[in-house]
Formats: C-alpha cells, structure tokens, sequence
C-alpha cells in the first residue's frame, strides 16, 4: 500500500475509533471534524507578510477546497517575536491528509500565494512551522462555531499523557461529565480533540471562547469550587497525577479576519 493511501486509510478510521461513532457506508467516520492546528513561530516584523498570506491566499484556497472555516489566533511573545496558531477544520481526515498536494496543484492558490512561497532563505516569514491533526471527541465531536463580530478571548489548552491508557482516560473524563460542567460555568467550549499526529504526544487538545479576560478569570475560578468537579476529580482513577503530565496554557486573541 503507499504511504499517500495508508495514511488516508488510518485517518479514515480515526474519529470512530476516538469517539466510538459508527462508520457511513463508505468507511469514513460520521460525526466528527478533524481539526489541524498549525504553529508559527514569527519575528514580530513579519506579522503583516503571514497575515496578508493567510487572508488572501490560504484561507480562500482552503475553502475553495472543501474545508474550513479557519481560525487564525495570536499568542503575543516578546518585542521580537510572537506565536501565530491557525486552525484548520477538515470535513474528513482524507481531506486533511490531501490539502497540500491540492495546494500545490491549485493555480489560484500558487498566484495569491507568490510573495510568501517566495520568501528568500536569509528572510524567512517564519522560524517554525509545526503542525499536529486532531480527531473530535464523542463529547464535542464537532466545531462550535463563534460570533466573529464580537469581541472574544480564546484559551488553547493541551492535556499530555505519559501513555495512550491515560490519554484515553482523560477523554473518559470529559465525556462523563467534565465538558458538561465547563458548559455550565460558563468555560465555552470550541473544539475538543485528541492528537492522532503531532508533538507531545498522546493528548487532548482543547479550545474555549470568552468575552475578554475578565470573564475567562471568572469562569475558571467558579469551575475550581464547583461541587460536581470536586466529585469527579476525587475519583482516584480521574487524578491529574493518573492520567496528565504536562499542561500547556495559551491565551490567544483572533485576528481580525479569523473565521472562528
């Protein structure tokens, strides 16, 4: 089997097997988005060149091609430097796993997308790209779209676990009943998935909208001293030193053409 073909086969398989969702007729997964979630590491001066890429070009192509919408999201570093994080939602892990060779093929996309694929290697527009794919869980198996004309705070959150077991459990967690306490503390979900390619893995990575900071504060402090939090976190098997090693915290803020 090739590699292009295998891939495509696994994916396939993937949303059903993170979420226990049975599969259509075609053997593609029902039920669930796959959400690609790219990282630029950027010089702060070359914030305008990634966002004039994205807006003209990538995004457009994107949904030209079957899939979106697209989150574009910025981490502010220091003076030099700052994180750019652009979420990709795919109706399909095949059309995850296919959108750069149709990128390359698109014409349209290669003409808007010039002046960035033709950046020199002594002036990079970025220092690093990772890229990592995730399936939607049973809980939230797809995208909960936002209000893009308001103002809005989002927190990016990954779960690591030491092994897959773990991993799994922690998703266990949040179908049982912890996503539908953040629901109710007002931690507003955007998207909830478990990593199947990337960094860090295995993990849960995880979006939540606010209004502003204020309220992402008020939010997580009413969800610490909630009663059924406190139950399902005494569960031995549901302890944070079971099932999660590492908890990385981002507060981003969308740009202003962000789809999500």
């Amino acid at each position: 089997m090739e590699r292009r073909t295998f891939v495509q086969a696994s994916l396939a398989g993937a949303c059903a097997a993170v979420s226990g969702e049975a599969l259509a007729v075609d053997g593609k997964p029902e039920g669930c988005d796959f959400f690609e979630l790219r990282t630029y590491q950027i010089k702060a001066a070359k914030e305008a060149a990634l966002d004039r890429y994205l807006q003209k070009a990538f995004i457009p192509a994107v949904k030209r091609l079957g899939s979106g919408p697209v989150g574009v999201f910025v981490e502010k570093g220091t003076d030099d430097g700052l994180k750019v994080y652009v979420i990709i939602v795919h109706p399909t892990g095949e059309a995850a796993a296919t959108l750069a060779s149709r990128l390359a093929a698109d014409d349209e996309y290669q003409k808007a997308a010039k002046d960035f694929l033709a950046a020199r290697a002594d002036d990079p527009i970025y220092t690093r790209n990772e890229s990592s794919l995730l399936a939607g869980i049973e809980g939230l198996p797809k995208l909960e779209k936002t209000d893009s004309s308001r103002p809005r705070l989002f927190n990016l959150r990954i779960y690591e676990s030491h092994n897959e077991r773990a991993n799994l459990k922690k998703i266990e967690m949040f179908n049982k009943g912890e996503l539908a306490i953040f629901k109710r503390v007002g931690l507003t979900p955007v998207l909830f998935g478990q990593a199947l390619i990337g960094s860090a893995m295995p993990n849960l990575t995880y979006l939540l909208v606010f209004p502003d900071e204020a309220g992402r504060k008020a939010s997580w402090d009413k969800f610490r001293v909630d009663a059924d939090w406190l139950k399902i976190k005494a569960i031995p098997e549901y302890a944070d030193k079971e099932i999660v090693s590492k908890i990385t915290n981002i507060i981003m803020t969308p740009a202003s053409y962000s789809e999500i």
